[in-house]
């Protein structure tokens, strides 16, 4: 079983053209469920039965995993049984007639604009890392990038005499997204002001975006300083990277941004991603009107 899970990671990469990170996320789903299927007595993929699918899928509820979880966990066995089969490893495919759970859709948190501003000005301006956290913060919420696509941001992808950046984003996709003039005032002052002292005495790295030894950021590292200035800032939401993206998508489209202009921005496939965003303008347009209309 060991065996057939590196072939496929193999197969991701070479033959999909997957990223690292998507590829991971398949193995840890497929462990998950080999380690399952040992705990039952089966020990090959070919032996693998419907009654095993869903007697995992009730273990998978049992555990409390969450419903948009369980439906990652399902696409990914459903692609790995497919694989098995095309390959001629496995006679059938035991996730035929195997239904993915209704995705409770919820709507993506997001900062006011208040708590943008507090957030921007929590960094001390004196030091090097808070000017490098202003930068972060300011390029986060000017571009809505990921954070995997934040941290492995170089200098030659930044230009900002036109004002863009150039990111690769999930399936390697190359786009190109507007920089803003604050942020870009933000990063010029880091690089001019911040970058070269945490870059001092230490081995040259491409990466934008250094950490206190010098080097590029992990995402862990990224969303562990966020909490901080988080915490700094008093805002008692539970922020992530991500929600800086949600709010960057939010708040231009309430300032009237087209809905295929977003999805660029953004780097989604499927313009069906980014329409959740129109429901969160729309709630906020129910909550105001009702707020201030003398007879809501």
């Amino acid at each position: 079983m060991d065996e057939q899970i590196i072939e496929y990671m193999h197969y991701l990469r070479i033959e999909r053209g997957l990223s690292d990170n998507t590829i991971q996320s398949y193995r840890r789903d497929l462990k998950k469920y080999q380690l399952f299927l040992q705990t039952e007595q089966v020990v090959a993929f070919n032996a693998v039965t419907k009654a095993d699918i869903l007697l995992y899928l009730q273990y998978l509820n049992a555990e409390k995993f969450a419903t948009s979880s369980i439906s990652r966990m399902i696409s990914s066995l459903r692609k790995f049984h497919q694989y098995l089969k095309q390959e001629g490893l496995n006679e059938s495919d035991p996730m035929i007639n195997v239904q993915l759970p209704k995705k409770k859709q919820s709507l993506p948190k997001v900062l006011s604009t208040d708590e943008i501003d507090r957030l921007m000005n929590t960094p001390d301006l004196k030091t090097v890392l808070g000017m490098r956290d202003r930068a972060i913060l300011e390029v986060l919420y000017a571009t809505g990038l990921r954070v995997s696509e934040l941290v492995n941001l170089t200098m030659s992808e930044i230009h900002m005499d036109i004002g863009f950046i150039q990111t690769i984003g999930k399936g390697d996709k190359e786009r190109i997204v507007p920089l803003g003039e604050e942020a870009i005032y933000w990063v010029n002052q880091y690089i001019q002001y911040s970058r070269p002292d945490l870059a001092r005495g230490r081995k040259e790295t491409a990466f934008l975006f250094l950490n206190f030894h010098g080097q590029g950021f992990t995402r862990q590292g990224i969303w562990k300083n966020l909490k901080q200035i988080v915490r700094q800032a008093g805002i008692k939401k539970n922020v992530s990277p991500h929600m800086l993206r949600h709010s960057f998508a939010t708040h231009i489209l309430e300032n009237g941004a087209d809905l295929r202009v977003v999805q660029e921005l953004l780097g989604h496939t499927d313009i069906s991603t980014t329409q959740i965003y129109t429901h969160i303008t729309t709630e906020r347009m129910t909550e105001i009107y009702q707020r201030y209309h003398p007879r809501a």
